[in-house]
């Protein structure tokens, strides 16, 4: 299966760059960089929850966010997100 893993890492906190780098290294044994805190990896189920537990046994998810993206026709039931920023949901009304 295909999973994009993107991740914000609050660097301004204690041990925050040793953080982000320790990610940024899991996320390279699982996949590609395609941006600067976006890879795309393409894993099995076993190897997915292999990395999922390594990275957020590195993030301090109080200031840290993981997402996982599942790609596929029934996308919006296959997101995960983790830690302290969510996303907004695209298909909700716009207030402003």
């Amino acid at each position: 299966m295909k999973v994009v893993v993107s991740y914000d890492v609050a660097t301004s906190e204690e041990g925050g760059i040793r953080r982000l780098r320790l990610v940024a290294k899991e996320c390279v044994n699982y996949g590609q960089r395609v941006q600067n805190s976006v890879f795309e990896c393409i894993v099995d189920p076993s190897q997915f929850e292999e990395l999922k537990h390594r990275l957020l046994k590195i993030a301090n998810l109080e200031v840290d966010s993981i997402c996982f993206y599942f790609l596929g026709n029934n996308w919006k039931n296959r997101v995960e997100y983790h830690g302290a920023k969510r996303n907004i949901d695209v298909n909700d009304p716009l207030i402003l």
